[in-house]
């Protein structure tokens, strides 16, 4: 609670919501931006203003997705189905209120979850060897995959090409170099920053403008007067709603690589099985907002708890919070708890503390948003061409990571144009090192033999797990398709 400390939440908060709002952009471009930004920061300053761009951009996603029915961030998709419409017979302020509230009670929700799941998993993950590990991480590796958009096998080739990417550099279990092919600078491998601003900024930019010149007329924009919070009746009748949407929220936050969207699917789906009125839902039904908004907000919530307590990022977004928890040579996992205590309990009480400020100030700021949402992104990709240039070269001096940045942000374009996830990439990426250093691990233990994978009750659970997950999607569905 220190005064900077609060100031750079604050501003974390303010920044992710416009963000948010803007459609085309999203957190994990301002995340990725902010990085370099930090470099003269302590950690805990850092991470807490990157939590708080976090929560904001989540829910700055919904005013674009009301108001011009084009979902700011891709997990307020849900939202538009009956935000736009509410918006469209003149109740903006009406659809916008309930999706705020419900915001901050997901949030809050998930900020007690993560308090009392952290410890008690951490404890669990001290007891994990080097199977242990690798066996948990290869499960997350298939589940990113399973539950990524389209097939599993371009969420596993995105996973798969993510860690062959991130292979060129020292091998550290024999110090040799390995696939440098004479280039210098790959003596390092790619570094992370670059590769983050590629995937997520350049690419985005390369988009953008190869879009603009086939882009139409733009949408029109509902009318917004003002905020209309909801009352005490209000929130008796959507409070069972809002409750059971933020607990699903949480849950498959937790789950690694399920992501927001999926969250607020989920919950909108049982939101509507549960509705006395389910034909509503889609024509401007309150409760599709307020299941939609509680589960995406409570989803940051539940990702972050196996980001804290074991390393395993649970959504791009989460990567690159692991990112930038390893520049500032801070190690994530289990013995975090242990080392620095004081840094976790402070980045939870920066997501609490985040999603109140979230409520605050987009209660007061809806009607300045409003008219933010209309900025095109063809104004503002110039500037952000260049704080991702200055901020690749800011961090070690040399055009190489320039380059990276461009030829990555190429990659990102691939891969979407395959149809590739950019999620399991970037996972990938992150993870290769960690599944890498433990297998080397659990090898030289066992005299090079695979057996303890299998022998070791947790690990064996995590590879039946994966095994379980990749037979069922493998098994045809109706219509012939796997």
């Amino acid at each position: 609670m220190q005064f900077p400390t609060v100031l750079w939440l604050i501003l974390g908060v303010g920044c992710g919501i416009v963000v948010g709002a803007i459609p085309g952009l999203g957190g994990g471009m301002l995340i990725s931006l902010t990085i370099p930004l930090t470099f003269g920061m302590n950690a805990t300053d850092a991470l807490v203003m990157m939590i708080g761009m976090y929560v904001g951009a989540v829910s700055g996603g919904m005013v674009s997705a009301t108001l011009l029915r084009m979902p700011g961030t891709p997990s307020a998709v849900m939202t538009t189905f009956d935000g736009h419409p509410m918006a469209a017979r003149g109740e903006a302020g009406r659809a916008l209120g309930l999706g705020v509230t419900a915001s901050l009670v997901g949030g809050l929700i998930a900020g007690v979850f993560l308090v009392v799941m952290s410890p008690p998993l951490a404890k669990l993950a001290l007891t994990f060897g080097p199977w242990e590990y690798f066996s948990m991480v290869l499960l997350a590796m298939v589940l990113i995959a399973a539950l990524s958009k389209g097939s599993m096998a371009k969420g596993l080739l995105g996973g798969a090409l993510g860690i062959a990417f991130a292979l060129p550099g020292l091998n550290e279990s024999d110090g040799q170099l390995r696939l440098t092919f004479g280039v210098d600078e790959l003596a390092d491998g790619f570094n992370l920053l670059p590769v983050l601003l590629g995937v997520f900024v350049m690419s985005q930019i390369i988009r953008d403008t190869a879009a603009a010149a086939t882009r139409g007329a733009p949408p029109i924009m509902a009318k917004f007067d003002k905020t209309k919070l909801p009352g005490l009746r209000d929130l008796r009748r959507h409070g069972g709603n809002m409750f059971r949407s933020s607990v699903i929220g949480t849950f498959v936050g937790v789950l690694p690589g399920v992501g927001a969207s999926i969250a607020s699917m989920i919950a909108y789906g049982t939101a509507r099985s549960f509705s006395k009125t389910p034909e509503k839902f889609g024509t401007g039904c309150e409760e599709g907002i307020v299941a939609s908004e509680s589960a995406n907000n409570s989803n940051v919530g539940g990702a972050l708890v196996p980001l804290i307590t074991m390393g395993i990022p649970g959504s791009p977004i989460d990567a690159i919070l692991l990112g930038a928890l390893v520049l500032h040579q801070i190690q994530p996992g289990p013995l975090l708890f242990v080392t620095n205590g004081e840094f976790v309990w402070a980045l939870m009480a920066a997501y609490l503390i985040a999603n109140v400020l979230m409520f605050a100030m987009m209660v007061l700021a809806l009607p300045a948003l409003a008219r933010i949402v209309r900025i095109k992104t063809a104004y503002l990709m110039p500037a952000i061409f260049v704080f991702c240039v200055i901020g690749a070269f800011g961090l070690s001096n040399r055009m190489f990571d320039v380059y990276v940045v461009i030829g990555f942000g190429l990659v990102g374009v691939l891969l979407e144009r395959a149809k590739v996830p950019v999620g399991p990439f970037v996972i990938g990426f992150v993870l290769a090192s960690i599944l890498e250093a433990e297998l080397r691990s659990g090898l030289q233990a066992s005299g090079g033999s695979y057996l303890p994978m299998l022998t070791r009750p947790v690990s064996l659970f995590f590879v039946l797990s994966a095994g379980v997950l990749l037979a069922l999607q493998m098994i045809p569905r109706r219509g012939g398709k796997t």
